[in-house]
């Protein structure tokens, strides 16, 4: 007799099902020293007209990527809900406890929820969040778009991607709405590493999905925040559950390959970029050094480019330890 999965602890405390705007919360429990009886609230809004498409936007995925967030705060308070047809599902700050922290991971159990699906519900704050979601609130969704940066350690192009999929109709149809975003590229992404996340469970579901990579630094900035509004809007748009036409913007298509676009630093050190983020690259070419600031007299280590194309990803800030990724490469399609 197959095992019963039990129900989630999780309970929303606004209804999915009724037309309006609503805004409140997930409320997952969690007793710990400062409230024996306490929660982690993290914020949800529905916005429902009538009968349509239900599209998911989830944000905050990692607590240090801001692009996202701000994105769907933004929309959550000017979208006119007569401009709606369907329902629209927001969920900005997915791992509440680490974007309250300002931290990629939860720092209540260290869970780095992109890499927790399915989830468990009896397991951590962070899997407890992640089965809700799997198993709740996807299958509402025709769509789920998942939008990220490069946060406080990365910095990207800014671009909407999909993934390579074996189902190329699943491929075609991620594909339009990455291409709907209208960022300065889009690509096909190529993970290093997918098991665990939202990205692959969405995509496993046969629920169409997009992501995003905006910029990144552990901040935001004006040109990325209306990269990332229009981009919202322009999905959303894309999906039919918005008035109005989607917004044109030039894009460049950008292929990742499976082998050869990361560059692993072998060492700890200073980075001197010698290219900048976005400049065309050749085969070759020196596109980073490393530098040993305790050694003193030591010559730098050199990275070069192993495909021509555009450097799309570099490591952010500029001390970097051994194992971190320095660079991601991309080429022009």
């Amino acid at each position: 007799m197959a095992e019963t999965m039990m129900a989630s602890p999780v309970s929303p405390t606004i209804p999915f099902d009724q037309d309006g705007a609503h805004h409140g919360h997930l409320k997952v429990p969690h007793s710990h020293d400062g409230s024996a009886y306490g929660a982690v609230m993290v914020p949800v809004a529905v916005i429902k007209n009538g009968e349509g498409p239900t599209v998911l936007l989830t944000g905050g995925n990692h607590g240090d990527e801001y692009q996202g967030p701000l994105a769907m705060l933004r929309f959550i308070s000017s979208v006119n809900i007569a401009d709606v047809t369907g329902r629209i599902i927001v969920v900005p700050t997915m791992n509440q406890p680490a974007f309250a922290a300002g931290t990629r991971t939860s720092p209540i159990d260290k869970g780095n929820l992109n890499r927790s699906f399915p989830g468990r519900p009896n397991g951590t704050i962070t899997e407890k969040i992640a089965d809700y979601m799997a198993r709740y609130m996807l299958p509402m969704a025709d769509l789920v778009m998942d939008m990220h940066d490069g946060g406080k350690t990365l910095e990207f192009v800014p671009m909407a991607c999909t993934h390579v999929l074996d189902d190329k109709d699943a491929e075609a149809n991620g594909w339009q709405y990455a291409v709907a975003f209208k960022a300065p590229f889009t690509c096909k992404l190529v993970e290093i590493d997918t098991i665990g996340m939202w990205d692959t469970h969405v995509e496993e579901s046969g629920t169409p999905f997009l992501t995003t990579e905006l910029g990144g630094t552990g901040t935001t900035r004006p040109d990325w925040a209306e990269i990332a509004f229009r981009g919202v809007k322009n999905v959303l748009r894309q999906a039919g559950v918005l008035a109005g036409e989607v917004e044109d913007a030039p894009t460049q298509f950008l292929d990742i390959p499976l082998e050869g676009a990361y560059i692993t630093s072998e060492s700890d050190g200073l980075i001197e970029w010698v290219v900048a983020l976005g400049d065309p690259i050749t085969k070759g070419q020196v596109i980073a050094r490393v530098h040993d600031p305790v050694h003193l007299g030591t010559q730098p280590r050199d990275y070069h480019a192993t495909m021509d194309g555009i450097l799309a990803m570099r490591h952010f800030p500029g001390i970097v330890r051994l194992g971190d990724a320095i660079a991601m490469q991309g080429a022009i399609s």
